[in-house]
């Protein structure tokens, strides 16, 4: 079957590779039928390793670099261990893409998205940008029969939104400004408005994606090459800031301007995958009492994720702006969305 495979930093190769195997009793192989380009994929291709184990194979998943990218997916099940229950071949899935060990402290309190031997599907062992790919059974979450496969391969990229806004937590009724219209931004537009939210202001530089924050529902959205962002802010917030803030580009230049927009007491939600140390003026939140919040990934979010698109509360179809095959990932995948970003938000891609 074919596959992206990383190997290193803008070394990624479409080639034949072995059909997976399942390594244990409660894996299940799926069939994938879409998988989107992530964020982290594309860290990954520009900058990485970021995640990906090079050296030393990773403590839980025995993972080493040339590792298959991919981790945004939904398919159909097509092989199940003798140890696996409540799922069976034949089934829709969108799985969590978390290897947890169950063990830890943080896993004992609910918090696997943090585990001490976390490990990624398609970062810490082989994902799903080919045509099968095998998961425990712990991370699967059936999709409803009327959800496309489109849909459920957002999911993923939702859940990171709804973790967020939860990590919060944003109260109903709450100013909301987020930083960053790329899929997790969106996502975190989506899930904000979904929990109630009050006025939702939006700061993004492209084209597509400020035209994509406006039709789902931000209630301006600011341009810093247009105008001052955080005197609008201010100005949109009768003086005092938004309640809180989520910074989801993982910018080095960006955050200390994120912390700065949010009001006295004030929240800010980082999400955002840093690739550089970001220096921070910590006066600036000791002074005004506010609280920085780190936000990775989901535990948990997976069924409300579902169930919030399943009964239309949450249209996430509209994200994608592109799909293509395997063979095209590259070029029309990686290379797009970084070069024609006032373009693009996710691209899909079909593995087979």
């Amino acid at each position: 079957m074919k596959a992206a495979v990383w190997y290193g930093k803008k070394d990624v190769r479409v080639m034949d590779v072995p059909e997976p195997k399942l390594p244990g009793e409660d894996f299940v192989k799926i069939k994938v039928e879409w998988c989107g380009i992530c964020g982290s994929d594309l860290h990954e291709y520009l900058a990485g390793p970021i995640f990906i184990p090079t050296t030393t194979p990773h403590p839980l998943t025995g993972g080493t670099a040339p590792i298959t990218l991919g981790h945004e997916f939904a398919g159909t099940i097509v092989e199940v261990g003798s140890e696996v229950k409540g799922f069976k071949v034949g089934d829709r899935v969108a799985p969590d893409a978390c290897w947890v060990c169950h063990e830890c402290n943080p896993c004992k309190l609910g918090m696997y998205n943090v585990c001490e031997k976390l490990a990624f599907t398609g970062l810490m062992t082989d994902g799903a940008f080919a045509e099968y790919v095998v998961v425990p059974d712990y991370t699967l979450y059936k999709m409803p029969d009327d959800m496309s496969f489109e849909a459920g391969a957002l999911i993923e990229p939702l859940s990171v939104g709804i973790h967020a806004v939860r990590s919060g937590p944003l109260i109903e009724g709450e100013s909301v400004v987020i930083f960053g219209a790329g899929t997790i931004g969106l996502c975190t537009l989506l899930a904000a408005r979904a929990a109630g939210a009050g006025k939702i202001y939006v700061v993004e530089v492209a084209k597509a994606r400020k035209d994509f924050a406006a039709k789902m529902g931000a209630h301006e959205v600011l341009d810093p090459k247009e105008i001052d962002v955080k005197a609008r802010i201010l100005e949109l917030t009768d003086g005092i800031g938004p309640d809180v803030v989520f910074e989801c580009i993982g910018s080095d230049k960006v955050t200390p301007i994120a912390i700065e927009a949010a009001r006295t007491g004030g929240k800010i939600i980082l999400s955002g995958i840093y690739e550089k140390e970001t220096s921070i003026q910590m006066n600036t939140v000791v002074f005004t009492d506010k609280t920085i919040i780190g936000s990775l990934a989901y535990a948990g979010d997976f069924k409300t994720a579902i169930d919030l698109v399943s009964d239309g509360r949450i249209d996430i179809s509209p994200l994608v702006t592109g799909r293509i095959g395997i063979d095209d990932i590259i070029e029309k995948g990686f290379e797009e969305l970084v070069n024609r970003k006032d373009e693009n938000v996710k691209i899909i891609v079909k593995p087979y």
